[in-house]
């Protein structure tokens, strides 16, 4: 925001910051971050602009696709980054941390990234493989929207042992 604002000055920035905020032109996300008073952002842009880089996947986007019925209590990404929880408004953005070659599967809908049907059931898998999450849902996902080939070919990026586990569960679930 700083170069946006073309102030050089640390001092001159927080003062302008302080300003924006106090007239109700910004308010503020969390420390470093602002959005625009009256502009509504979708949480999937706020999950994906207070840490970045990160994609929608897990169960919000598993319930997004239309893949599971009920719609999760925080909104999931995954992230190469370390794994953080953030608060905003009364929201919580949980962000997952899955190895760079894992990055992939996402495209840009209304304006965030969002996981494939096929990469948020393999996301999914994936953290079962890791003892990172449960199956519990598993029975309330309607999995005729999935390609079963398309997360097979995610499964060839994992290592033998949790590639196995993984064409195992699609073999089972899908």
């Amino acid at each position: 925001m700083k170069s946006l604002l073309k102030i050089d000055s640390q001092r001159t920035f927080e003062e302008t910051i302080r300003r924006l905020s106090d007239n109700k032109i910004i308010t503020r996300l969390e420390k470093g971050k602002y959005q625009i008073v009256g502009r509504f952002p979708s949480d999937f842009e706020i999950a994906q602009f207070i840490y970045n880089p990160s994609y929608i996947s897990f169960e919000t986007a598993l319930s997004y696709c239309g893949i599971l019925s009920q719609f999760p209590f925080e909104i999931t990404s995954a992230t190469t980054k370390k794994r953080a929880i953030k608060k905003v408004d009364q929201k919580t953005y949980s962000y997952i941390h899955i190895n760079k070659s894992l990055f992939t599967g996402y495209a840009t809908e209304n304006n965030a990234l969002v996981a494939s049907p096929e990469k948020a059931v393999f996301d999914q898998f994936y953290l079962f493989t890791k003892g990172l999450k449960s199956l519990n849902a598993i029975n309330e996902m309607d999995f005729s929207k999935v390609s079963k080939k398309k997360v097979l070919e995610y499964a060839h990026l994992l290592s033998n042992k949790q590639k196995e586990q993984v064409i195992k569960m699609v073999k089972q679930y899908i």
